[in-house]
């Protein structure tokens, strides 16, 4: 603010000066003119009348510097003194700032003078400017003066409108700062103002929102997990304290059950494994070439006499580009949950679609048990979520089979969903029953002739 205030005063100085010099000069040229239209008409007289207008003293000297007329008597002194000053060649006039009449500034114009069949005259016109010097030298004293009331008063607006515009960061600050892991649940205040704070504060409160949500799902997954993990220990533990305590040592079946719980154990901690992996966002390994069509068949061949009979509905190659292990783990979830829940048939299908969104690779398994009602086509999808109240743990799952089969559908650009059992290509919808639907984006180039070329080099 002082700098511009400095530059403004001195802008302000400059160009109220030049003005007022410009008025003088101007009047100063305009009574020296008039006394030299008169000189052009016929001879002057000694003692000029006084000029108007404020000019101090108006002179008419010859060539040579001799006084001719004047307003003032006595002007010998002046006339050796304005003599030096004459308009260049080819002008009629020229202008200066000296110092006469005391020792006072003054603004002195010279006009030329051509009266007819006489030599040529000298017309100068001076006035004093004291009236100039006055009016700035009290302009700058103001300016002087004033400053710095005006500094001062800018920097207590710009303090107070700061502060005051900073006063919700502050408070944003402090309740950010009592946030703890056990108080989750607060949130910033939200200015009523649509400006940048409030945007900022709303997004903090998002931030917050997510990352409560986030420490909620990994508490509950570290609960539901131990809870998992327990049964099976505990199951083991019993099973093999029974067995060292009976005559004759550990019998078969008591080993056998022991392993059986084990294995499940293990089954348990390696898709625990699996989704630390995904939830940690760890980079995926390199891709291969992948045929859903063929997966779906290899699928169904490994379950040689499942409890209901798994049909392959894929008659053209899905090729595209991921990892085969984890698609084979998805497919072989999707197949175990339908085996768990269908009455007398599951049903696999893997083809290409055209939609909205480009061209991609569906596969679909369905069942013709219970389905999923609407509203829990979602919660499906969540860890150790078992609709089945009433299945137990051993025959419904570790409720992680879905959970994973989203997560790798998401790792390879897809996503995974549940919907009541429809025939995607022709839009029918049975009565009862499970579909779930996985989608994977294809290339834009990944044609139908690419398509064979690529499944003929598997």
């Amino acid at each position: 603010m002082a700098l511009v205030l400095t530059a403004g005063g001195a802008w302000l100085y400059t160009v109220l000066r030049a003005n007022l010099l410009d008025n003088v000069s101007g009047r100063t040229e305009l009574a020296a003119r008039e006394v030299a239209a008169r000189a052009d008409a016929g001879p002057l007289p000694a003692l000029l009348p006084a000029p108007r207008d404020g000019v101090d003293v108006v002179l008419v000297l010859d060539p040579r510097g001799t006084a001719i007329a004047t307003t003032r008597p006595s002007a010998e002194p002046l006339a050796h003194r304005f003599a030096a000053l004459r308009p260049a060649p080819g002008a009629d006039t020229a202008s200066t700032v000296t110092r006469a009449m005391g020792g006072q500034r003054g603004d002195l114009v010279v006009v030329r003078a051509t009266p007819p069949g006489a030599e040529e005259r000298y017309v100068y016109a001076l006035t004093v400017l004291s009236d100039v010097d006055d009016a700035t030298h009290t302009i700058a004293m103001g300016l002087l003066a004033a400053a710095p009331l005006l500094i001062a008063l800018a920097a207590g607006l710009g303090w107070a409108v700061t502060g005051l515009a900073l006063r919700p960061v502050t408070r944003i600050r402090t309740e950010l700062a009592a946030v703890t892991a056990s108080e989750l649940d607060r949130r910033v205040p939200e200015p009523p103002a649509d400006d940048e704070v409030a945007r900022l504060a709303r997004t903090v409160n998002a931030t917050l929102d997510r990352l409560e949500q986030a420490v909620g799902r990994q508490r509950q997954f570290v609960a539901d997990a131990s809870h998992e993990l327990r049964n099976p220990v505990a199951a083991v533990r019993s099973q093999l304290e029974v067995a060292l305590g009976a005559p004759g040592g550990p019998t078969p079946e008591s080993v056998r059950a022991a392993l059986a719980d084990t294995v499940r154990l293990q089954r348990v901690a390696a898709d625990l494994l699996l989704l630390a992996r995904f939830d940690a966002r760890v980079p995926p390994g390199a891709t291969e070439p992948v045929d859903l069509a063929l997966l779906a068949a290899e699928e169904a061949a490994r379950r040689p006499a499942p409890r209901v009979p798994v049909a392959v509905d894929a008659p053209a190659p899905v090729p595209l580009r991921g990892r085969a292990a984890q698609l084979e783990r998805l497919l072989a979830n999707l197949v175990d949950n339908a085996l768990r829940h269908a009455a007398s048939e599951v049903t696999v299908r893997a083809y290409v679609m055209d939609g909205e969104a480009g061209r991609c690779a569906v596969l679909e398994v369905a069942d013709d048990g219970p389905g999923i009602p609407s509203g829990q086509r979602e919660r499906v999808f969540e860890r150790f979520v078992r609709l089945d109240a009433a299945r137990d743990r051993e025959s419904g799952g570790s409720g992680l089979g879905l959970a994973i089969a989203r997560e790798i559908a998401r790792a390879h650009g897809g996503d995974l969903r549940a919907d009541s059992r429809t025939d995607s290509r022709t839009n029918s919808r049975s009565d009862g029953g499970a579909l779930l639907v996985a989608r994977f984006p294809l290339p834009e180039e990944a044609g139908e002739p690419v398509g064979k070329r690529r499944f003929r080099d598997f």
